[in-house]
């Protein structure tokens, strides 16, 4: 009962990746998967907007997840945030994810910022063979988080943030021992922004590094159950050009790769027939029974594909962002996952308002694939000048 459970409920959370992809031999359709997906979705809609890139824009209150370094380049000292978004919705209607994030400036060079996310996967109703309605679940994954960064020198910063991980997949059942999984990781980020001459204007260039959810498997009950967390190497560069004092604009893109052992599936021989089972059994087994931190440095080079399938497993993302006046924002960006790896391709677009205290963010999601459940995605933001609200109040 207990691996049935499980299989269910993270079949569910995985359509997210895979759902659009086609099993084609020649194509060895074999995406890379991990526990806890949830903590790959984007959370903020302004990131989201611009194709899901983050790890070097321009700073604000959403950065906890895509580089934690880039809090000490704010120029608030504090600010809050509150996300939202409905997912899956061309499937169901009561999966969501909801974000938190903040962040307190408590010196020039050093900050410190925190968040946290709850995914929920609605509720979940079992039948007996009879169609008579049994027990109700809530299966739920969540994780909190807490960073510092600091300042090195003018130009790059550096952050280090640690997470714990919760995942509740458990459906109650006299025959299921299975108990929530839990988790704890850690996050590596690095931000460089230094301003250059272009033209008659000053842009900035800027790049940034993060290496998260660096940490422990997580386990369901046994060895069976026990799954790699979703190890991230993100990469990113941006550029931003003012017009002039109201108008500027800024170009960002992002790489991702996974930082954890592919999934190992039978290969085919040069002359056409599969791999001895006995053989793919012991390299599967090796995969999954490899530890963590060997499982990032081996995820380099253990796609059975070869190296043309560990360069299927980089995604990569393109944005852009409008500013008026820092006041109205309008982004556009694309996605793009290999068709063998999950499929995901897809383009987004985004609005934003600010005021002195607070900002108002959307994005919506436009699936390039066919038949793609994400299509039509939505995400809400709403952020908040701490600062500048007290200074209202007063």
């Amino acid at each position: 009962m207990k691996k049935t459970c499980l299989v269910i409920l993270t079949t569910v959370v995985l359509t997210t990746f895979s759902l659009s992809a086609q099993n084609e031999i020649k194509d060895q359709l074999n995406p890379v998967f991990t526990g806890v997906p949830s903590l790959s979705i984007t959370p903020d809609s302004r990131g989201g907007g611009m194709g899901d890139v983050g790890a070097a824009t321009t700073p604000d209150i959403n950065s906890q997840y895509w580089n934690p370094a880039k809090y000490a380049f704010m120029e608030s000292p504090a600010g809050l945030s509150m996300s939202f978004t409905p997912w899956l919705r061309r499937l169901v209607n009561d999966i969501n994810l909801s974000y938190l994030a903040g962040y307190w400036k408590f010196d020039e060079l050093q900050s410190v910022s925190a968040s946290l996310r709850y995914f929920s996967l609605g509720e979940i109703k079992l039948y007996d063979y009879q169609g008579t309605e049994g027990v109700t679940a809530h299966p739920n994954e969540m994780a909190i988080d807490i960073a510092y960064s600091r300042l090195l020198s003018e130009k790059l910063s550096a952050a280090v943030a640690f997470r714990y991980i919760r995942s509740d997949m458990n459906i109650p059942s006299s025959e299921s021992d299975m108990i929530p999984g839990n988790a704890i990781a850690a996050d590596v980020a690095a931000y460089y922004r230094t301003p250059i001459e272009v033209g008659t204007g000053d842009g900035t260039l800027a790049f940034g590094l993060n290496i998260s959810n660096i940490g422990s498997k997580i386990s369901y009950g046994d060895e069976e159950s026990t799954l790699f967390i979703p190890t991230n190497l993100r990469l990113g560069g941006s550029f931003e050009y003012p017009f002039d004092d109201y108008n500027k604009i800024s170009f960002n893109a992002d790489i991702n790769k996974l930082l954890v052992p592919s999934s190992q599936i039978r290969r085919i021989n040069e002359d056409g027939t599969l791999e001895d089972e006995n053989d793919f059994i012991a390299r599967r087994d090796a995969a999954r029974n490899m530890g963590p931190i060997a499982g990032i440095f081996k995820s380099f080079g253990d796609a059975p594909g070869g190296f043309s399938e560990e360069l299927r497993e980089i995604m990569w993302s393109l944005g852009a962002e409008y500013t008026y006046n820092n006041q109205f924002f309008v982004r556009a960006g694309y996605f793009n996952e290999h068709k063998t790896k999950g499929n995901r391709k897809y383009f987004s677009t985004g609005v934003g308002f600010k005021l002195n205290v607070f900002q108002l963010d959307a994005a919506y999601l436009i699936s390039v694939a066919q038949s793609n459940p994400l299509d039509g995605t939505l995400r809400f933001t709403l952020g908040f000048d701490l600062d500048g609200l007290r200074n209202l109040m007063n």
